[in-house]
């Protein structure tokens, strides 16, 4: 700032001003580098947007940008250009041409192919290697994209060899389409169970498109080296969890359908008895799935010390959690082991339900009533509590039959007339006891009987016993005028 000298004597200060000093000195100060001058306005940059610029963003509700209107369609022109440069670049435009070159090469090919080959044309009925015929049919729609693969396959390379082009990524994207339609439609076409055919979908397609586009190595290595699960001392890395998911997924299918076919083929022998058959078929299928886990781990690439640290937890869920499934597993093999319970025995439950075991699993035996229903009883029950076995040793079962006579009737000619009727009956057996006649009970309207007998089979629905012997004494009594009698009731009247 300026500074004003002392006025002269005799003057004050506010007439100074009037009067023209006789000299004055004015003095500028340099401004300190640390704080700027207030009264000189900062120069502006070229790259500065102006004052009145800046308000109007802050009134509007914007903010600083650092570049103008101007700039932004600058910019966007030189990228228009650039596109429209890349566009009719002859590297671009060769794989355009090689894309669709081969897909128009490819339908005409797979048309050719359909005409020339016979079971591609129409469904074979009849001829020699019938059945890969019919499977030749069923691939009738995949010819295409398998000749469109195979025609990218041929012309990426080719485009990446040339100098002038040395760019094949659109043809990379073609074939990785015409791979994704060749196993989604492979896939559906093929696969029928609905769990399997999404667990294959959503595996092969991805594992698939990074084969063709090259990134599956560079995948692979990241799930091995920078994804790695720890448990205690052992590093178990995400691509062995991610083999471990699929490889089992798949190893336990065909486990289970090899499993079915083993034990179907156990119990198809008819010169074993029938509990020695589930024995074996148990033992099969448990030999089975060790197998398959073993394998499962080695494929996934887990040590076998593993299973000692995952083995302690599981151990201790066995202990608590999972002593109920453990004793029913070792109680279906007690049964299987003792022979006391096999499949086609007729049992009575403590309950009073009744029926024929039709299965026996790991954990329960099936047990199917008369009348339809299926009772899952756990194998432990059938090891701690008692139940009746009527077919255990012999499928022979003694029944009888009640009537009654009245008392008028010579009950010495009953056994002559009804015990030879009852024995024409094919199911009644004569051993190891014959039918025989009993007098139960004088009763207050008639004298009551039964008719003891032994029957080969069980009288449910399929057997009717009881039933056919009622018949043939109701016929035989009234064929000999012997009279059932009717209760009698006493009425008087006061």
């Amino acid at each position: 700032m300026a500074q004003q000298t002392t006025p002269p004597k005799g003057q004050t200060p506010e007439s100074a001003p009037d009067a023209a000093p006789e000299h004055t000195d004015i003095q500028t100060e340099v401004p300190s580098q640390d704080v700027p001058p207030q009264d000189v306005p900062a120069p502006v940059s070229d790259n500065v947007v102006p004052e009145t610029m800046n308000n109007e963003a802050v009134e509007g509700g914007g903010s600083n940008l650092p570049f103008s209107v101007d700039d932004i369609k600058g910019g966007v022109g030189k990228i228009g250009h650039q596109i429209v440069e890349w566009l009719t670049s002859p590297a671009f435009l060769a794989m355009v041409g090689a894309v669709v070159l081969g897909y128009f090469c490819a339908r005409i090919i797979a048309k050719n192919l359909r005409k020339r080959i016979d079971f591609l044309r129409e469904k074979p009925t009849q001829g020699k290697m019938l059945r890969a015929k019919k499977i030749g049919w069923q691939l009738r729609d995949l010819v295409f994209p398998a000749v469109l693969i195979g025609l990218y396959a041929v012309a990426s390379p080719a485009l990446k060899n040339v100098p002038v082009l040395g760019q094949d990524w659109l043809v990379k994207i073609a074939q990785g389409l015409a791979v994704v339609f060749l196993l989604y439609t492979a896939i559906k076409r093929f696969i029928k169970h609905p769990l399997v055919q999404k667990l294959v979908i959503w595996i092969a397609i991805p594992v698939a498109v990074l084969k063709v586009f090259g990134w599956y190595d560079d995948f692979q290595t990241f799930l091995q080296n920078d994804l790695i699960l720890e448990l205690g001392n052992i590093k178990i890395p995400a691509w062995s969890i991610i083999n471990l998911v699929i490889f089992g997924s798949i190893l336990f299918w065909i486990g289970r359908v090899s499993n079915d076919k083993g034990k179907e083929a156990i119990r198809s022998q008819d010169s074993i008895d029938v509990a020695t058959r589930e024995l074996f078929a148990k033992i099969f299928e448990m030999m089975i799935f060790a197998a398959l886990l073993i394998l499962l781990m080695g494929i996934a690439g887990i040590p076998m010390t593993s299973l000692v640290v995952l083995g302690a937890p599981l151990m201790l869920g066995v202990g608590f959690g999972m002593q109920g499934i453990v004793a029913n597993f070792i109680s279906g093999m007690i049964l299987l082991l003792d022979r006391s319970l096999k499949i086609g025995d007729y049992i009575k439950l403590p309950d009073g339900q009744e029926g024929y075991v039709e299965a026996m699993n790991m954990r329960s035996a099936t047990v199917e009533t008369t009348d339809g229903k299926d009772i899952m009883v756990p194998n432990l029950k059938f090891v701690e509590d008692a139940y009746e076995n009527w077919t255990h040793t012999d499928p022979r079962q003694r029944y009888e039959v009640y009537f009654s006579v009245a008392y008028d009737t010579d009950i010495d000619t009953l056994e002559g007339i009804l015990i030879p009727a009852i024995s024409k009956h094919p199911k009644v057996l004569q051993e190891p006891e014959k039918p025989d006649l009993e007098l139960r009970e004088f009763a207050d309207f008639g004298i009551k009987f039964a008719i003891e007998f032994w029957a080969d089979g069980i009288d449910d629905g399929e057997n009717k016993f009881t039933s056919d012997l009622n018949f043939i004494i109701w016929r035989t009594l009234k064929k000999h005028g012997i009279v059932m009698p009717l209760p009698q009731r006493e009425i008087r009247m006061l």
